[in-house]
């Protein structure tokens, strides 16, 4: 592999593997079919944009994992993982979108070869990558294994991040800052939307100094108006209007690391319900950060939060207000674990991060003021540095 390719050191990937391995003693499985692009990032360091076909890196009991998905992506493979060429799999192009054959044949046959016809094959059955036809392929290919739904077994591992990974997602929320920023001095009445998107992409692509800016994991998201009140619209070709609020749900990227952030700016003079709504959110957010300790729980900051805002009026009726960041690739940076919400009994420990997201979409406006959090040895922090309010723009 090129020198300066890898995220992260052999050591680091090794030390994710051994916690990976406990976790699957627990699970009674004898080997892992990782399909989750970031996982397999998290495992060997692999990064290319090849997850819309079949690929997997293949976890056994002991020594390196092996990367396995379409020969011309191989040498992707052999670029970014930090394995040796002999760990790297590649199947034929005749599988590729085909009729008559599956990638999961070939994977099937790999399996059979490092020993596990019979074994008990995990598979990460609930996520983006891995389709209903493929397991029926594996299962069919593989009649005397048994296979057992591992799915989030290895996202659980990546929940308390390492020195090395808190530091991608510091440099990720230095870009974030820059592209916030970028977005609220640049929102002015008649910008038309995607002019405005293209200088927010722009920015995050250069990056800050020499960190420069991977692609996020969700592209930018920026209703206006009444749109606002839905929380996942992109933008399109209008001018931006006086009168109107556009919340900003962007994210720098480093390495695959985020950190995402959302603030919301008003054209105009903001009617006194939201100036209040904004008020009392920031107030949510800081409570939420004073639950946020190590030895407290997950729920104890959705608790927080739902306080605040119940004093103005506003229940968001169990919603979840957050959940973990970190490494990702799209369509969502979430790592697809805990929650932030009042029935989840996470834990919070020194090392994770997550996304403080206690957005407000009502019936035909919405705002968002958020926050990416570390959890420390006596604390949270949040990691950016936008100011936490409801920005106006007479």
């Amino acid at each position: 592999m090129p020198a300066g390719c890898a995220s992260f050191t052999n050591t680091e990937y090794r030390a994710r593997q051994v916690k990976t391995r406990a976790a699957m003693d627990v699970a009674g499985v004898d080997v892992i079919i990782a399909t989750d692009p970031s996982n397999q990032a998290w495992l060997t360091g692999y990064d290319g944009w090849s997850f819309y076909v079949h690929q997997a890196v293949i976890l056994t009991p002991e020594g390196d994992p092996y990367w396995w998905g379409r020969l011309q992506d191989a040498n992707g493979a052999l670029r970014t993982c930090y394995m040796q060429p002999e760990y790297i799999y590649g199947y034929a192009e005749r599988y590729i979108q085909s009729t008559s054959c599956h990638p999961m044949e070939d994977l099937a046959e790999r399996l059979k070869a490092l020993g596990y016809e019979g074994g008990r094959i995990g598979v990460e059955m609930e996520n983006y990558y891995f389709s209903a036809k493929a397991f029926e392929v594996l299962k069919n290919s593989m009649p005397n294994a048994e296979f057992l739904d591992v799915t989030a077994l290895v996202n659980w591992q990546r929940a308390i991040k390492s020195v090395a990974e808190i530091d991608y997602i510091r440099r990720a929320a230095k870009i974030t800052n820059k592209i916030i920023t970028t977005a609220l001095e640049g929102a002015v009445v008649g910008r038309r939307k995607n002019e405005l998107v293209a200088e927010i992409v722009a920015n995050g692509i250069v990056g800050v100094g020499d960190d420069w800016g991977d692609y996020p994991a969700i592209v930018p998201l920026l209703p206006s108006g009444s749109d606002a009140a839905a929380s996942h619209l992109t933008w399109d070709g209008r001018p931006m209007r006086d009168g109107q609020a556009t919340f900003f749900e962007l994210s720098g990227c480093y390495r695959r690391y985020h950190a995402p952030l959302s603030r919301t700016v008003f054209l105009g003079k903001p009617p006194q319900f939201m100036v209040g709504a904004a008020e009392a959110l920031s107030a949510g957010l800081e409570a939420g950060l004073e639950a946020a300790k190590p030895g407290n729980r997950t729920c104890d900051i959705a608790f927080a939060l739902g306080k605040e805002l119940a004093q103005v009026g506003i229940d968001r009726q169990g919603a979840r207000c957050g959940y973990p960041i970190g490494l990702s690739y799209p369509p969502d940076w979430g790592e697809r674990t805990y929650s932030l919400r009042e029935s989840d009994q996470t834990v919070l420990q020194p090392g994770m991060t997550f996304h403080f997201m206690p957005g407000l979409w009502m019936d035909d406006w919405g705002l968002e003021t958020t926050e990416t959090v570390l959890i420390t040895e006596t604390g949270a922090e949040a990691l950016c540095s936008i100011e936490r309010k409801l920005f106006v723009k007479d």
